[in-house]
């Protein structure tokens, strides 16, 4: 489908109606943010690893499909494992979305195939090391298909000089959502016994409350977003339907993307540095409970703290891409992580106050990198391509970010080292920012046949 089979009037709509979908597109944040948050980022990379050391030979390894693996870089193999997945459906799922134009049926399917996992963690105890990499795996990659869909309405509920706006405040929804959340899994986590629950009884249900939060609020962005009707060649298109014809689309998709060799460099660039970040977010825990000797209440506040500075970082970030253009933000953002990382490496062990400052530190370029880079993304799509062009870009955000996390298990494999883990993952920024620093971005928008913002 090209921009051509696209009517104009499908993205055009009132300003009452586009505030009344971005309330709506908002919410999916909110809902799904609190699966990153409470399982990714806190409680399932420590349970996991505790789960698979108990059912570890004498050496600390355990085997799945007979190959001997580290216990504790399991949780990082899984993350690269969940990933390969979504790399197999995202493009599939955004042709197909483009073909029909039918993005809610698809969306919905992904969430509650993502929430159903979450929930199902409940289940894990013992030595179920394998159902916990398996429930992993789907979560996670049911939630990289679901942020295609998600993140293809940007273009379509918000103007141009809108959008670096319209997607920080999803940010800051989702931020909001994973405090609220980790406010509730602190006060059931410290206080487990006087509710009559063990602690490993009190993160299974930590863990599947997520799920239940996750697939009850994905309730409001269903009943407000729409789907757009097609144009007449998009209708003969979807004729054919299947997943023969997704396929079909995708590969012409690929074809058109190399007639936008700009929007390729800044998915380039942004397939490293996010990389970086996406394996930060999910190793974090592991790094603070496994290197630094912290306990899960000092976790669960650090990155609590995270959650609330995020949505000042979020919405303070979008204040200065108006002033400065979202590129040169986001550059400046890479810089403040790499320092991060630097000062990771020397972090002392049980030492909670230096942890929070680093985690303070993290909340206030987090979601800020995350929102401009999303939202300067959305200035480089060719109308009528926003679900299959988003697909790649997801395949940047969690679908190629297979190499951080196996990086990541790869050094503490080899030197059992969670130090040497971490500073691992700085190339990631230092690359990226390189690779984004060459991007003449107000080109590519032209290029892609979009309206040029001010500041960009």
């Amino acid at each position: 489908m090209t921009a051509s089979t696209t009517e104009p009037e499908e993205y055009a709509a009132g300003p009452a109606e586009r505030r009344r979908e971005q309330r709506g597109w908002y919410f999916y944040d909110f809902a799904c943010s609190v699966y990153s948050t409470s399982v990714l980022t806190v409680f399932l990379g420590p349970y996991l690893t505790s789960v698979a050391r108990a059912a570890a030979d004498a050496e600390g390894f355990v085997h799945p499909l007979g190959i001997p693996v580290r216990a504790g870089s399991l949780f990082a193999y899984a993350v690269s494992a969940s990933i390969v997945v979504a790399v197999l459906a995202m493009p599939l799922v955004g042709a197909v979305a483009d073909r029909t134009g039918r993005k809610k049926p698809l969306l919905a399917a992904a969430a509650y195939l993502g929430a159903a996992a979450t929930a199902g963690m409940f289940f894990l105890a013992g030595e179920r090391y394998l159902l916990g990499a398996f429930l992993l795996i789907v979560a996670n990659a049911s939630l990289s298909v679901s942020m295609v869909l998600y993140n293809a309405y940007l273009p379509q509920i918000a103007e141009p000089d809108e959008r670096d706006a319209v997607s920080s405040r999803g940010w800051a929804f989702g931020y909001t959502s994973g405090a609220l959340v980790l406010v509730l899994n602190l006060v059931l986590y410290q206080g487990h016994d006087s509710f009559g629950l063990t602690e490993g009884e009190a993160v299974r249900i930590c863990l599947a409350s997520a799920g239940v939060w996750w697939g009850a609020f994905t309730i409001v962005p269903l009943r407000r977003l729409r789907d757009r009707r097609l144009g007449v060649e998009g209708r003969d298109g979807a004729s054919g339907g299947g997943v023969g014809s997704g396929w079909r689309q995708l590969r012409a998709t690929l074809k058109d993307m190399r007639r936008h060799p700009l929007t390729l460099s800044f998915l380039l660039a942004y397939l490293i540095y996010n990389d970086g970040v996406q394996t930060v977010i999910s190793q974090a825990s592991l790094f603070g409970s496994e290197e630094l000797g912290l306990d899960q209440t000092t976790l669960i506040t650090a990155v609590l703290l995270v959650q609330v500075l995020a949505v000042a970082g979020a919405l303070g970030m979008g204040r200065l891409a108006r002033t400065y253009g979202a590129k040169r933000t986001i550059l400046a953002s890479l810089a403040v992580w790499t320092l991060i990382l630097v000062a990771g490496y020397f972090l002392p062990a049980d030492a909670p106050v230096f942890f929070f400052c680093l985690a303070a530190a993290i909340g206030l370029v987090l979601g800020g990198s995350q929102a401009l880079s999303r939202s300067l993304f959305s200035h480089l799509v060719p109308r009528g391509k926003e679900a299959e062009y988003f697909s790649a870009y997801e395949m940047s955000d969690r679908g190629l970010s297979w190499l951080g996390p196996l990086v990541f298990g790869l050094a503490y494999q080899l030197t059992g080292s969670y130090r040497d883990a971490i500073i691992s993952l700085v190339i990631f920024f230092v690359v990226g920012f390189a690779l984004l620093a060459r991007v003449p971005v107000r080109r590519a928008v032209e290029a892609a046949g979009n309206p040029v913002p001010d500041r960009v």
